[in-house]
């Protein structure tokens, strides 16, 4: 393809390529690379709303009796604001990587839903869950964490190829 660049024995596709060659698709690229940077900032302001969502709520929780202590379910709720706070940094770096490279960082989005799927696994109430719900989770877990080694693990014999030459 005229739009892959060979680097090293790997080629790297671009997939919003300033150098394009047709003027349309180049500036469509730049459109798409500014609403990426637009939503880079709004991933940002997400951010903040969240962790200033998550020291209100530990603020709400500690106020209400019995005063300065919180209950197991609270605890959880807590952890369950920071890892959305968390999984909200996660998709931000993502964004930053992309912009960065142009391609997609298929290892850190693979992270990303693995911190998701765990935040789901922390905050599950298995009294109100079905067992149908349970098992989905435990299949989408497994599911993630085998990509996630297969794609760490095609890493590490790239790496090893691109030494050995």
């Amino acid at each position: 393809m005229e739009h892959d660049r060979l680097t090293g024995d790997s080629i790297i596709h671009h997939e919003l390529s300033p150098d394009y060659p047709d003027p349309l698709i180049r500036v469509l690229h730049h459109v798409i690379r500014a609403s990426i940077k637009v939503m880079a900032i709004l991933m940002a302001f997400v951010i903040m709303l969240g962790v200033v969502d998550v020291g209100y709520s530990i603020y709400d929780s500690l106020k209400s009796p019995p005063l300065l202590q919180l209950s197991v379910g609270e605890i959880f709720q807590v952890f369950g604001a920071f890892m959305v706070v968390l999984i909200a940094i996660e998709i931000f770096i993502n964004i930053r990587l992309y912009l960065g490279s142009n391609t997609l960082p298929i290892k850190m989005v693979v992270a990303t839903a693995l911190m998701a799927i765990a935040r789901k696994v922390i905050v599950l109430d298995l009294e109100k869950t079905s067992s149908n719900e349970v098992l989905a989770v435990g299949v989408v877990t497994l599911a993630l964490g085998v990509t996630y080694w297969l794609v760490g693990k095609s890493d590490r014999m790239l790496a090893q190829e691109q030494s050995s030459h």
